[in-house]
């Protein structure tokens, strides 16, 4: 296969991009690689501790080459810090920070916790208030299997938030 850059060499690093969940693969020659940064001084890729910590926190920002290139930041209007000065600290400054950096704060809350939504603490004893939460989450899952014309399991869950309600009923 011949470089899909110059088109005059034989293709020999394959370089595989995915941006926005699009995948895509480029052949090149070994001089085409090297002047796209793709490879690295001694023909290995290109790939420093630096890039890979900045794509655990933002894979997005990742690009060809394993480079990093940096969208132009937002600054919170109250306090003033860029989100590329939390990315530093590690810390916001001030409430409002979580509103204006809600885009990029959300997916990064999502991989660490495993979901944005607070629960919260409950008292092993606080039996009507896991009720009140396993409804609610027997409702949200109830709408989404109507949503997706699941309605077998539709009714399942319709059964078990009547038993569960009649049981809240009873106590």
């Amino acid at each position: 296969m011949m470089c899909q850059e110059c088109g005059q060499r034989k293709a020999n690093v394959q370089v595989t991009l995915i941006e926005n969940g699009q995948k895509t693969e480029l052949h090149l020659c070994q001089e085409c690689a090297h002047k796209r940064g793709t490879l690295g001084p001694f023909g290995g890729p290109s790939i420093t501790f630096h890039n890979i910590l900045a794509g655990l926190f933002d894979p997005s920002n990742l690009v060809a080459g394993s480079q990093l290139q940096y969208k132009q930041t937002k600054r919170c209007a109250n306090c003033g810090l860029a989100f590329s000065d939390f990315r530093r600290l590690g810390q916001l400054g001030c409430s409002e920070c979580y509103t204006t950096f809600a885009a990029e704060l959300m997916p990064m809350i999502r991989r660490i916790q495993g979901s944005t939504e607070y629960k919260g603490k409950v008292p092993s004893n606080g039996s009507a208030v896991n009720t009140q939460r396993q409804l609610g989450d027997l409702k949200k899952r109830l709408q989404e299997a109507i949503v997706q014309e699941a309605y077998e399991k539709a009714a399942e869950l319709r059964d078990e938030i009547r038993r569960l309600e009649a049981d809240k009923s009873v106590q």
